[in-house]
């Protein structure tokens, strides 16, 4: 427990200083940093090692490519590299047809794609909302989604075990309780509105933060987006842990000690991201 304490109070002052390069071109760079070793850890748990490089290789140049796209002379190039990649994978299993396993390699596409996707939605916030205009509500929905995630899971946590009785999913996940659960997604919808009232008066959006463009408080509509985050980062929490039980390992890295990988912190922001970075802007800023 001390380990997992000292590794979050490290994560929290690193996240900190990853947040002052925000209006840069640094974070992008971090954040495709962050997505290829989250996507290597897949590599890895998938079982592929040294002879199988181009197959992570080719998601270097990539994830660099998604990332930077916010930028318009990147963007065109979007298209071409994704017929590429598609390419480079169906050339690359017809020549290793008898050492590379479709199976794996359709997992390895499939999972690299979604935490792709994942992380895109700040790159994406960061594009839509920029600095000049809208100030740091970009920043705030970024820490808003980590928020859903990660409160989401401590709430689940001290609920299951306060309360939990009846298994949410045994085979998967047999520490997780329905009553854990439903801890989870109340607390991510007190810390939800909670976080959102602050930065409202902090940042002096109170009033353009209290009511949306469809006429509704913006504060039940982060309530109701904070229970469906919480169900999705319950459903990310899931799927990995079935990949992780499929693949015969216990944690995905060990970047983070007493904490794993960055697929094991980051599992449960996977579904959380995308979906409330769409839902954001199409009510909020529409």
């Amino acid at each position: 427990m001390k380990t997992r304490i000292i590794t979050a109070i490290v994560g929290i002052l690193v996240l900190i200083g990853v947040l002052f390069t925000f209006d840069t071109l640094v974070f992008n760079f971090v954040i495709a940093a962050i997505t290829l070793i989250a996507i290597h850890e897949v590599f890895k748990a998938l079982g592929f090692g040294r002879k199988e490089w181009p197959m992570y290789a080719v998601f270097v140049p990539y994830t660099l490519l998604i990332m930077l796209s916010s930028y318009q002379v990147w963007r065109r190039l979007v298209m071409p590299a994704s017929f590429l990649m598609v390419l480079f994978f169906g050339i690359y299993l017809v020549v290793r047809n008898a050492q590379v396993d479709f199976a794996k390699a359709s997992g390895l596409v499939m999972f690299s794609g979604i935490v792709i996707f994942c992380f895109y939605s700040f790159i994406r916030l960061k594009e839509l909302l920029p600095v000049e205009t809208y100030g740091y509500d970009a920043m705030f929905f970024i820490l808003l989604i980590l928020c859903f995630a990660w409160g989401g899971d401590t709430c689940a946590y001290f609920a299951g075990r306060a309360f939990g009785k009846h298994k949410l999913c045994p085979v998967v996940s047999p520490k997780k309780t329905v009553e854990g659960a439903i801890g989870g997604v109340l607390g991510t919808m007190v810390f939800g509105v909670v976080a959102t009232v602050v930065y409202s008066i902090a940042a002096n959006r109170m009033e353009a933060f209290t009511r949306t463009n469809i006429g509704v408080s913006m504060y039940l509509i982060i309530a109701l987006l904070a229970c469906v985050a919480a169900v999705l980062g319950i459903y990310g929490d899931l799927f990995a842990s079935v990949v992780k039980r499929q693949c015969g390992i216990k944690d995905y890295g060990t970047i983070f000690p007493g904490h794993g990988g960055i697929l094991d912190r980051f599992d449960s922001v996977m579904f959380i991201a995308p979906f409330v970075t769409m839902v954001v802007i199409a009510v909020f800023y529409h």
